[in-house]
């Protein structure tokens, strides 16, 4: 099923409202109230450092959700704002900074139409955060790029392409290919009327060179975590039986010339 863009758009909203108390019931306890983790294998910003020195420095978290990464920003002496999709993802924001005294300006916004002038944040940062769930990465890629100065650094994690060609099995049984790499068509879930109401696009490893530098960011890495030794947390299709063989997140990291 192709969806346009504002389909896409709608679907991620209704899916995140819909979904944001019991995402935070289920993964909450993993992800922290002011943690920033970039993917399921558990790579703690506190220990990669991927963003580098971030104190004083101007940061956007792009789909922030409940805002835990921008808050762990915060923490280190950041200035931080952070965009989700999702209100209702945004009122959990809220409830955390009451409850752990962090408090994280965030927006409602689309990846799409980034809400912020150009050349604003010294560092742009997504963990999961919308840009799975857009159709056009590289346009989304291009707002985000516009935001940021000269120099500026992006990191974000999405699923790694690989995994599009296995099912979301994280036990043995899903160490088997069942689907083309190369097979575009995006994954939708749909309502009893037909209509779209979750939405995530596959790309595979040159569809997002191609739109990183296509949006105009040189690219600097790739990380691909391995599944950490002693590290039994099983989401979704992510679980130690088949992160120890292939891996489940691509971190990428690029900056603005």
């Amino acid at each position: 099923m192709e969806l346009s863009e504002p389909e896409t758009s709608r679907a991620s909203r209704t899916y995140w409202d819909s979904a944001a108390d019991e995402y935070l019931e289920e993964h909450g306890a993993f992800l922290g109230d002011d943690k920033f983790i970039w993917c399921p294998e558990g790579v703690d910003e506190a220990t990669a450092q991927l963003l580098g020195p971030v104190r004083g420095k101007r940061i956007l978290e792009v789909g922030c959700g409940a805002a835990q990464c921008s808050r762990w920003l915060v923490g280190q002496g950041a200035n931080t704002v952070g965009f989700d999709i999702s209100v209702e993802q945004l009122r959990i924001a809220h409830e955390l900074d009451r409850r752990t005294g962090t408090a994280v300006r965030t927006v409602a916004a689309d990846a799409m139409a980034v809400p912020f002038k150009d050349g604003a944040f010294d560092i742009v940062c997504s963990a999961f955060g919308a840009l799975p769930f857009v159709a056009d990465a590289e346009a989304a890629l291009r707002e985000i790029a516009r935001t940021l100065k000269p120099g500026g650094l992006l990191v974000f994690s999405v699923t790694h392409p690989i995994r599009w060609s296995m099912p979301d099995d994280p036990t043995p049984a899903g160490l088997r290919i069942t689907q083309s790499y190369f097979d575009r068509t995006p994954y939708v879930e749909v309502d009893d009327h037909g209509t779209a109401i979750y939405a995530e696009h596959h790309r595979t490893t040159g569809d997002w060179v191609r739109a990183l530098t296509g949006a105009g960011l040189v690219i600097d890495d790739l990380l691909e975590p391995e599944w950490p030794a002693g590290h039994d947390q099983v989401w979704g299709g992510w679980g130690p039986d088949r992160g120890r063989l292939v891996p489940g997140t691509a971190i990428w990291s690029a900056h603005k010339p």
